[in-house]
């Protein structure tokens, strides 16, 4: 009687909790409903009406680039093309200061690199900090302090890319095979020596596929960073948006030129760590 009892007494509270539980995303739907209505209710237009009308501003674009023609559209390109190379140059700038900072602190959070053992969390916290605030958030308090420049940008990019790739070589440090260490070691190498000639050669075709490949991701950011102030393609592109109608050829050939670089930068970089990773021989 008394196991009846407890099986009932069961069944009834996990039927109240599968009420609460509905009751609860009854509760949460509302909730997004309510908020969703107040917020296009605030909004000068409505998102439905917006939606409607999503491909008239990229449709304008085309027509004015159509009606430039190719020359001018080429013409147009060519005049943006110091915005582009000024883009290029913070994102290479920036990953380079930060390709050598990563290494830095990798080395200092590798706990098979007879590091001292207290560094190694500091270091770790160090590239978490680094890696916690997107180059947006940096390049824009970096603006307030400097002032709109290229410069902002490429402390912004720098900084995330040295807590990033500093985290990526780290995990390779991780995996390197010991006993050239323990051997340079033993023949009395001191700590740079055993880096530079039992790690390094290990360590460095991985170094430099991860160094390509946030290059990549560099160039991209910095023509981001370009909307906040930063100057170079992204200022440009800023500029064009901004005007609306009638600016449509000048954000076509700003579209155009960003694309085909980045898609040159892409193909050059996977290119080159096919190389080094030995993939382009099979």
């Amino acid at each position: 009687m008394a196991v009846i009892d407890l099986g009932t007494s069961v069944l009834a509270m996990r039927r109240q909790r599968q009420l609460y539980s509905f009751g609860a995303v009854l509760l949460v739907v509302a909730m997004m409903a309510w908020g969703y209505s107040e917020a296009n209710e605030l909004n000068s237009g409505s998102f439905l009406t917006g939606l409607t009308k999503f491909f008239d501003y990229p449709s304008e674009i085309v027509i004015e680039a159509w009606d430039l023609g190719l020359f001018g559209l080429l013409g147009l390109m060519w005049h943006f093309f110091p915005a582009l190379i000024e883009t290029l140059n913070i994102a290479f700038v920036a990953t380079i200061i930060g390709g050598f900072l990563a290494m830095g602190l990798s080395f200092a959070s590798t706990r098979n690199l007879d590091v001292w053992p207290p560094l190694i969390p500091v270091t770790r916290r160090v590239m978490d900090v680094m890696r916690a605030f997107p180059e947006l958030v940096i390049a824009l308090f970096l603006i307030f302090l400097l002032g709109s420049s290229p410069i902002p940008a490429m402390i912004a990019v720098a900084f995330h890319t040295a807590g990033a790739l500093g985290k990526l070589f780290s995990e390779v440090n991780e995996n390197i095979d010991r006993k050239p260490i323990e051997g340079l070691k033993a023949v009395g190498g001191n700590w740079i020596q055993r880096i530079r000639f039992a790690v390094m050669p290990q360590v460095a075709p991985n170094y430099l596929s991860y160094f390509l490949l946030r290059l990549e991701i560099n160039v991209r950011a910095s023509a981001i960073l370009g909307f906040v102030g930063a100057g170079g393609i992204g200022s440009e592109l800023r500029r064009s948006i901004g005007w609306g109608q009638g600016a449509g050829d000048d954000t076509a050939a700003l579209f155009l030129l960003l694309f085909l670089a980045i898609i040159i930068i892409d193909q050059t970089s996977s290119y080159l760590r096919a190389r080094l990773t030995g993939a382009a021989r099979h």
